[in-house]
């Protein structure tokens, strides 16, 4: 049997590197002009810490979907789900409190979940994250929600939908569930078995069931946005006025619910209806708290989450080009045993300012050209007797097949002007 990837993951292979290393540019670039640092925490982290952030009513807990071992040491150990729990482990344990107020952290790699596997849905996937963490006002939650706009918008995204919504505050949250359990009761046998699960722990949770009949059940309901205390309806109606005076178009969502139990008021999600069901792309939230409840000081926050490949598959659609893995400019030819040596030996030196690569054994011309057409070069450089007699090359334009004669010491001087076109032939 051959040996094939685990169900729900993939390689990234060379060719797919390039957008991925466009993607962390720019949220680098994007998240670095708003004062955010990059962090990177392990992928593994003791198991509390993220049943400590996430709760027992959490579907990750519910529905089992954490990847939970113990080690040869006893010690139960659990592959990030998400990077939120263990971004705050990292600003306790390194007491990042005492650092400048708010402390903002972008963070960006693999998480795991034991999930169904579906379009967009993977069980090793990855996440860019953004963390404010410090600040709990309504302009910190504007900032964030602004920045995952500024950032789809640089990299190319027009038609995403911004919906924002408040859970309210922990009584909000209580008197909520508390009037969705008396609403739903009567029907319990009529939701799904997962929902029924999500009444019985978490009833906000119901709202953000794909199921039809349970949609059916909750629609006539009321949504957490209509029975927001006084303290959250205002802290809502201040994030929406900051994102009005910043000119950032987002959807009022009465019923938006996150997949995760530490959200306070704020709300939002992304989503970029052309990729199909699994439209979100990403979403956040206030967690004020969450950094207390792992142990740290009472400290607010808020911060997101943007799935990659969904982004990647929001961009496809779109159109927008992506890019591509850099090509040789030159790729070496020996045309008999002693090049192949001396083909190796300039191409380190070449290497010093140009993308080269070359063959590793002697070939007649017609295969030397076509490895180099292969690599993707725009030149081939082919050495001989005839050329080592005269200590030259022959440098060949592959587009158009134009070829000149070239001194082995001029080689450099003759590409370096070609080197910023990369397309035109050498005179």
């Amino acid at each position: 049997m051959r040996p094939q990837a685990p169900k729900g993951t993939y390689d990234v292979l060379p060719d797919d590197q390039p957008r991925w290393r466009h993607l962390t540019d720019t949220v680098r670039r994007v998240l670095g002009r708003a004062g955010a640092q990059e962090l990177t925490t392990p992928i593994i982290e003791h198991a509390e810490v993220f049943e400590k952030a996430v709760g027992d009513a959490a579907d990750l807990v519910v529905q089992k979907e954490m990847y939970t071992f113990e080690d040869r040491g006893g010690r139960r150990l659990t592959l990030r789900p998400e990077l939120t729990a263990g971004v705050l482990r990292a600003f306790i344990e390194r007491g990042m409190h005492t650092w400048p107020s708010p402390v903002k952290l972008w963070s960006a790699g693999p998480a795991f979940r034991a999930e169904n596997v579906q379009r967009g849905r993977y069980r090793q996937f990855h996440q860019v994250n953004l963390e404010i963490v410090g600040a709990d006002g309504a302009l910190a939650d504007a900032e964030a929600i602004a920045l995952m706009a500024d950032l789809l918008r640089e990299l190319g995204l027009r038609t995403t939908v911004l919906k924002v919504g408040s859970v309210g505050d922990p009584d909000d949250r209580a008197r909520y569930n508390a009037y969705l359990r008396d609403a739903l009761a009567p029907h319990e046998a009529r939701l799904s078995p997962a929902s029924r699960e999500r009444l019985r722990l978490n009833p906000m949770r119901v709202l953000d069931s794909k199921d039809d009949g349970d949609q059916a059940l909750v629609a006539p309901l009321q949504r957490p946005l209509d029975l927001l205390g006084d303290d959250a309806r205002a802290h809502f109606d201040a994030v929406l006025s900051h994102l009005r005076d910043w000119g950032i178009d987002v959807d009022v969502d009465p019923a938006i619910v996150r997949g995760l139990d530490y959200y306070r008021r704020t709300a939002f999600e992304v989503h970029y209806t052309g990729i199909g069901a699994q439209s979100a792309l990403g979403g956040g939230g206030r967690y004020d708290g969450l950094v207390r409840q792992l142990g740290g000081p009472d400290v607010p926050g808020i911060g997101w989450a943007l799935g990659v490949e969904r982004l990647f598959d929001a961009l496809a659609e779109e159109g927008v080009t992506l890019p591509e893995r850099g090509r040789p400019l030159v790729y070496l030819v020996a045309l008999d045993e002693i090049a192949v040596g001396e083909m190796a030996d300039l191409a380190r030196r070449l290497r010093g300012e140009f993308h080269v690569e070359h063959g590793y054994v002697k070939r007649n011309p017609t295969k030397g050209l076509r490895d180099a057409d292969r690599s993707g070069a725009t030149y081939a450089v082919l050495r001989g007797d005839r050329e080592r007699r005269a200590d030259g090359v022959v440098v060949k334009h592959l587009a158009s097949g134009d070829q000149v004669d070239v001194a082995t010491e001029l080689l450099a001087d003759r590409l370096r002007p070609a080197h910023t076109t990369q397309n035109a032939a050498i005179r």
